[in-house]
């Protein structure tokens, strides 16, 4: 598996929009692909490639504070196959590389990657109705 800047960032969003429809439907929340490569657009975006192919995308920012997963997707036929946790071993390392103490996340509580996220050792720090905050130190 390997990492590349992505280059098309409407397919990306796409990527987006194909898993989180469900969740978007379920809060009303009226975003389409073109809405999200707008909203994404600044974001560190990466492509997930698995024997060369993209298989999916995780983009991150930085702040002070840490690195943020703001979102990681993976193509619905290639999930549960660990490329969730090569992908936030490589958020990791880009966080470590930026000498940033903590990966942060916020996930809707009715995603299976919430529990993903905990194998991957990240723990709550807050919630509201439908998002769980978490964070993890950098390893």
């Amino acid at each position: 598996m390997t990492f590349k800047p992505t280059t098309d960032l409407a397919k990306a969003a796409r990527y987006t929009l194909s898993n989180m429809r469900p969740y978007y439907e379920q809060y009303s929340v009226e975003w389409d692909a073109a809405e999200i490569e707008k909203m994404t657009a600044e974001l560190v975006n990466l492509d997930i490639l698995l024997a060369g192919e993209p298989v999916g995308v995780i983009r991150l920012s930085f702040d002070s504070e840490g690195c943020y997963l703001r979102d990681l997707q993976i193509d619905q036929s290639c999930q549960n196959q660990g490329i969730g946790s090569q992908a936030i071993a490589e958020a990791d390392r880009l966080a470590r590389e930026h000498c940033l103490p903590l990966l942060k996340l916020r996930v809707f509580k009715n995603s299976p990657a919430v529990q993903l996220y905990k194998r991957q050792g990240f723990s709550l720090t807050s919630e509201d109705e439908r998002i769980y905050y978490m964070s993890r130190p950098v390893a």
